[in-house]
């Protein structure tokens, strides 16, 4: 099946991007992308060793050209990184090229979900909490000028996000 556009699910980290994306690939039977994913892919290492490396700097520019390659795409969903949002020509690109949706969730929710991950740079500070509210304080009112549809996802199960999405989309599932 082809969905007819593309859908790029931005939000923080923890908000369940990636998770959601694939099971939403699956069930409208498309292709599910993660750019995070895509750069590790093409650089050969983590996101991790980019940062140590090249800095944040150096990582969004790497990010930024596969978020324009792949927003390229016809019929993709794509999980951006927490921080994608902040290039200019990414938010372009998002809006111009498919649906946006915004997967919310609070930075208590985030602390749950990311406290035992360690390929999240941005974390590796004495105080995650406090990054992560700096981070959503930033970032959510880029999320929420993006989006064409903000979903919560805290406490929720991911088949029901997944159908919220697909019913705001009104798309089709495939049977």
């Amino acid at each position: 099946m082809t969905i007819p556009f593309n859908i790029f699910l931005v939000g923080p980290m923890g908000a369940g991007k990636s998770t959601i994306g694939k099971r939403l690939a699956h069930n409208l039977a498309t292709r599910f992308l993660d750019s995070d994913r895509e750069i590790e892919k093409r650089t050969g290492v983590d996101i991790p060793l980019i940062f140590e490396l090249e800095g944040e700097s150096g990582f969004r520019l790497r990010e930024a050209q596969v978020i324009d390659e792949l927003t390229q795409e016809n019929g993709i969903i794509l999980a951006t990184g927490g921080g994608s949002v902040l290039m200019p020509d990414n938010r372009k690109y998002l809006v111009q090229r498919g649906k946006v949706v915004y997967l919310h969730t609070t930075v208590a929710q985030q602390i749950k979900r990311t406290r035992r991950d360690q390929n999240r740079p941005l974390l590796q500070t004495a105080d995650p909490k406090k990054k992560l509210q700096e981070l959503f304080d930033i970032r959510d009112p880029i999320y929420r000028e993006l989006a064409d549809i903000i979903i919560d996802t805290d406490g929720r199960a991911i088949h029901s996000v997944c159908h919220e999405i697909i019913e705001h989309l009104h798309l089709k599932m495939q049977s």
